[in-house]
């Protein structure tokens, strides 16, 4: 049945699709599953703590099953973009048209397309490594597995990490540090990297020159191609593919906010920071919300054990405990008044237990 489950991330794209030839209000059918009916599912089903037994994991995590639908998705998501640039070349589209499509590509390939590529993007495999770039370069945020890899997964739950949010920071504020930060620090990352092999920054070998170029490339390929079929030149192409851009990194953004909002790890006397633990990133594990997310939600063991692929992440019960999934606390951070009415006492209550178990 779990296998099943992972299956449901291709609802998205279905949901999209349909309801772009249904019409009218339907089109607007991917963001009521999203953001309606998941948190409702989430809240009557419940949630899944199991763990998978020791002694079967290193069987689960060969099992080629989990990483072939992962494999697929990068064809998926390539598929329904590409149909995407061919309505909006093709189609007259109303305004709320155009909203309610580009906010739909971008759940796709944001809200979906985003998680499959931080999953291969830890992977050593050359091939996944690959496929994450693909997925990443549609949404011109490559990046990403820069700075994630390099950066966040080394300086989490501190000032240093621009995508570890504050206590009463608004997502809006977060927003653009994250954003504006994250880019500079894997521009310094790889620059580090090519210095201590001796090679200049600014060349062909930097990574971030080419995550640069790549988008831009693939955007103006098919802006190209739509443009010659069409005989006219296709503006509608690149404006929409920026814009759902733009959302579907936003939905990232949302979730890094989610993730570690509040969260602090002591410095030591020697200047170093203490060693990450699931006590460094809120938990969550509504079983729908992460069949669709592929278990990113149980992000505690995912960042105390980096390397472990999505379907035998574990639960962690001494963890923060998000109240919701996160497609119920996206829409919340949208709110910050609310945000911080439902969050912060739930932080200082985590806090305040943590403190009293370690003085005992």
């Amino acid at each position: 049945m779990k296998k099943i489950g992972f299956f449901s991330a291709l609802i998205l794209p279905a949901l999209l699709v349909g309801g772009f030839y249904l019409g009218g209000p339907l089109m607007w059918l991917i963001h009521g599953f999203v953001f309606i009916l998941v948190p409702l599912m989430d809240f009557a089903i419940q949630k899944d703590m199991a763990n998978i037994p020791a002694g079967e994991i290193s069987a689960v995590t060969k099992e080629r099953f989990y990483r072939l639908i992962t494999y697929a998705w990068v064809y998926v998501q390539l598929g329904v973009l590409l149909w995407g640039f061919y309505i909006v070349a093709t189609f007259t589209l109303s305004i709320p048209d155009w909203m309610a499509f580009i906010s739909g590509m971008a759940l796709v390939t944001g809200g979906i397309g985003i998680t499959v590529a931080h999953e291969l993007g830890h992977r050593k495999d050359k091939l996944e490594q690959r496929y994450a770039q693909v997925l990443l370069m549609t949404v011109c945020y490559m990046h990403f597995l820069i700075e994630h890899n390099r950066g966040h997964h080394v300086r989490v739950a501190t000032p240093e990490d621009p995508a570890t949010s504050r206590k009463g920071e608004s997502f809006y504020t977060f927003w653009w540090r994250s954003v504006k930060d994250g880019f500079m620090s894997a521009w310094q990352l790889e620059n580090e990297r090519l210095r201590k092999k001796g090679i200049v920054p600014i060349s062909l070998h930097n990574q971030m020159i080419w995550y640069q170029l790549l988008p831009l490339a693939f955007v103006g390929l098919c802006f190209g191609l739509f443009s010659g079929v069409s005989q006219r030149l296709v503006w509608e192409i690149p404006v929409f593919f920026f814009a759902q851009s733009i959302l579907a990194f936003s939905l990232l953004e949302l979730v890094n906010y989610l993730e570690h909002y509040g969260m602090e790890r002591k410095k030591l006397p020697n200047g170093n920071y203490e060693k990450v633990t699931p006590l460094h990133s809120w938990n969550a594990s509504q079983r729908v919300s992460n069949f669709l997310l592929f278990q990113l939600q149980r992000h505690s063991d995912h960042h105390t054990y980096a390397h472990k692929r999505y379907q035998v992440l574990d639960h962690q019960e001494e963890s923060p405990q998000l109240p919701a999934g996160y497609s119920a606390m996206i829409l919340l951070a949208m709110f910050p008044p609310l945000w911080f009415a439902v969050m912060d006492p739930r932080l200082e209550k985590w806090k305040n237990v943590q403190l009293s178990e370690s003085v005992q």
